[in-house]
This record gives C-alpha cells, structure tokens and sequence, in this order.
C-alpha cells in the first residue's frame, strides 16, 4: 500500500507580513494545504494520508479535512521543531496501520501544484528502489560562497539538480534511518534523503517539474495564484 504524509508544520516567516503560516492562506476559497492534499486524495494508487501540522491548527484541520471530503486521511499529528521530529512523528502515525513494507511519500504541503505523474513515478519508482528523491535539472548556474562575499568555487551544472518533493521510501527504510539519527543524537537534518544516505543507502531520482514548486515568499503566492488562474495546473 501506499501512503502520503504531508508537512504542514511550518512556520512560514519568509512569507512575510501575514497572520497565519502560508500552508493555511486562503487561495480560491480554500486553504494551500488543501489544494497540496487534494492531489493525493483523487490519486488511485495512494490509499491513505496523514497530515503533521502545527498543534494550534489540529482542530482546523480536522474541520477542514471534513469540509472538504479529505477522505483518504487517517489522522491529523502535531509536528515539532524541527522538520526531522515532524516527520519523525509522522512516522509513527503512520506505523499503526501500515506494513513496514508500505511506500510513505513525504510531501510539503506548500507544493500544491504536485502532479499525478510525478506521484505514479514516485510509487513505481519505490517500489524497485527503496528510496527515491524528486529533482529537476539545474537551469542556472551555481555559485558556492563560503563568506558570502567572494566567490569560490562554481560546480559543473551538469551534475547538479534542485530538490523537490515528494521523497519516498519504504517504511521499514525511512524509520530505521529516524530512529538512528535520533538515537544517534543527529538534531535537524531538514532532507529525509540524506539520513537515508547516510546509512550507506543508495537514493535513486525521479523527475520533478519546475510548475512542483514550493511557496516560500509572497511572489510564489502570486505565480501560483496566476498558474490556478490560467488553469495550467490541469496539464502538469
């Protein structure tokens, strides 16, 4: 089987001057996590999803998940301080009805414009791999600065990608890894790929999409708001 656990515990301060973090604005009459969590809910190969989200906001949630017809969730978990510890927490939700077998794809819940596609090639992708990232190519060049002043060195773009989500694993996989990174005392590792690396553990990629984009500054909350507008969501 196959499961979604979205991360909607952020706090949100690069938004900017709002009330309330960015997975819980209001776009077109419901709130962005919705629309992140409603990818998953019409997904036929995902058959449940749990939501890890700041403790103020379980209720709301919940509310949300009936307003909505969220079906597909099966519980609503406070995150931590960290991204680690959310999704850490998640896990262990998930554990109690899952096998250890089972395929956990872990998504923002600020990437509402997440395709079918790239979910289908998540799960198959698992389903040979163990644990799989979602990448797209670097278009621009990188530049590394250690004092943020001077340049120092400028990598091959060629062998370069940016990080997306969804990342996926096998349950078994991603637990033992937060459960060595936790007794191990390894605090805020912000990308689940890289406890798995580190237990020697090949990642293999997926394509992502430019339009998989995170909404992270008020500028993204406008492009997104023009792409939902435009209707281009609809031919990820």
């Amino acid at each position: 089987m196959n499961f979604a656990l979205i991360l909607a515990a952020g706090s949100g301060s690069r938004m900017g001057n709002t009330d309330k973090p960015k997975q819980f604005l209001p776009i077109y009459g419901k709130p962005l996590m919705v629309h992140t969590i409603e990818a998953f809910e019409i997904h036929d190969e995902i058959e449940g999803i749990v939501i890890v989200t700041n403790e103020a906001y379980v209720d709301q949630v919940k509310v949300w998940c009936k307003q909505y017809d969220l079906s597909k969730v099966k519980a609503v978990v406070v995150g931590g301080n960290s991204r680690q510890i959310s999704v850490y927490n998640g896990l262990n939700s998930i554990k109690e009805f899952a096998s250890l077998d089972d395929i956990i794809l872990i998504h923002d819940a600020a990437r509402p414009l997440i395709s079918s596609k790239i979910i289908s090639e998540n799960i198959e992708a698992c389903k040979k791999y163990d644990a799989v990232d979602t990448v797209i190519k670097a278009s621009d060049t990188i530049i590394v600065s250690k004092d943020n002043e001077t340049l120092n060195s400028i990598p091959n773009r060629s062998e370069l990608y940016q990080g997306q989500t969804p990342q996926s694993f096998k349950l078994s996989l991603i637990l033992e890894a937060h459960e060595k990174a936790k007794n191990n005392l390894i605090p805020n590792v912000t990308d689940d790929c890289k406890l798995v690396i580190s237990m020697g553990k090949d990642v293999h990629l997926v394509n992502g999409s430019v339009q998989n984009f995170k909404i992270t500054t008020f500028d993204d909350l406008m492009i997104l708001k023009a792409l939902l507008k435009l209707g281009k969501s609809e031919v990820l």
